[in-house]
């Protein structure tokens, strides 16, 4: 047998053999160098091609368009395997990415977001206090011991400026220490030296104590209330207080009582109580025999009006003081204050507010 009836055996050989690399090509990589093993430029079609330059006529005449068909057959293999590859990864993409079209889209994190409980009480408390004519005052977190006991008539030894009570810092080269404080009375302390009667504000805002168990936190939210006025009086103290309760607790009527108490920043002072009614559900407010004390309340004392600067034979006020924290577990049925801080999503998702549901005199604060 002569080489050129040998050749069309040798390029069955070949086209089979590379048929069989081309339908074992697992992904385009595989695919890719099967290409260039057989078209590339020293592939084996490539090498076979270059022959027919040394060819006779006759064996041109036999060897070209068996050549140039083999070429053409690999590349038309090639490139339907690289169809069927791609389709392949496809179906392989949409069985991975399928989507139950019945189920519920997933909620954004507008709609799954929660305003903390806190958040949502100190607006609804600036949203009543507004309606009322009321402004907010704030000041710092550290306070100095003039700001935070002397001014508010605490007089020395007074437990509140112990260590088992305050937070103190280390001692200063002048001998003073500052203080994480106590209450946010400092605040009407600083308005008042600052700004002249009339003054009506509320002051929200962190307040630090050495305490801590199942209502009482070592940081916590309170919010002071002041008015300094020639004319006001308890009549109005009591009116605001029965005004805010009303708005805040969502109830018609907030019977009140006002008992005789101590503090050193007010005279007379009073501890406040609200008509309640408890039940294994927890407790109703506005309704029934029993009482529930809510904060703490006076008329500023002349001490604390000639400390700022304020004349208290010309001027006079009243001042109140209730935590944020105890009336929003109050109002939401919350019954430990711990859980306020310790970040739980579950315990947000239960107790949290819609992002923009914001609270208004007109829409309801709560609803």
């Amino acid at each position: 047998m002569d080489a050129a009836s040998s050749q069309p055996d040798e390029l069955a050989t070949l086209e089979a053999e590379i048929d069989a690399a081309i339908s074992g090509a697992a992904d385009e990589a595989a695919l890719d160098a099967v290409r260039v093993s057989a078209l590339g430029k020293k592939g084996s079609v490539s090498e076979k091609m270059k022959t027919l330059g040394k060819m006779s006529p006759d064996e041109r005449q036999v060897m070209g368009p068996a050549l140039n068909g083999l070429k053409a057959r690999v590349g038309d293999a090639i490139a339907a395997r690289r169809d069927a590859l791609a389709a392949e990864a496809l179906t392989r993409r949409l069985e991975a990415e399928r989507v139950d079209v019945t189920l519920a889209p997933p909620k954004s994190a507008l709609v799954e977001g929660r305003v903390h409980p806190i958040s949502q009480t100190m607006d609804e408390l600036f949203a009543i206090f507004a309606d009322l004519g009321f402004s907010v005052a704030e000041g710092p977190d550290i306070e100095t011991d003039d700001l935070n006991f002397t001014k508010l008539n605490f007089p020395d030894g007074h437990p509140a400026r112990d260590e088992h009570d305050t937070f103190f810092f280390p001692q200063r080269e002048d001998g003073t220490r500052r203080l994480l404080r106590t209450h946010t009375s400092p605040v009407q302390i600083r308005t008042m030296l600052n700004q002249k009667p009339p003054i009506r504000i509320i002051a929200p805002g962190r307040t630090y104590r050495n305490d801590s168990d199942q209502t009482h936190t070592p940081m916590f939210h309170q919010v002071e209330g002041l008015v300094v006025d020639e004319t006001a009086h308890v009549g109005h103290l009591k009116w605001v207080l029965r005004e805010f309760c009303k708005a805040f607790f969502e109830v018609e009527d907030a019977s009140m009582r006002f008992r005789a108490s101590y503090f050193p920043f007010t005279e007379p002072s009073y501890e406040v109580d609200i008509r309640c009614r408890r039940t294994k559900d927890g407790i109703e407010l506005g309704a029934g025999d029993d009482w529930l004390e809510i904060l703490g309340s006076g008329m500023v004392h002349p001490n604390v009006l000639a400390n700022c600067g304020i004349d208290p034979d010309k001027y006079q006020g009243f001042a109140w003081g209730m935590g944020i924290d105890r009336i929003a577990m109050l109002k939401y049925g919350m019954p430990d204050l711990r859980a306020f801080f310790d970040g739980d999503a579950r315990w947000l998702s239960h107790y949290g507010f819609a992002a923009f549901d914001r609270p208004s005199l007109a829409g309801g604060l709560s609803k």
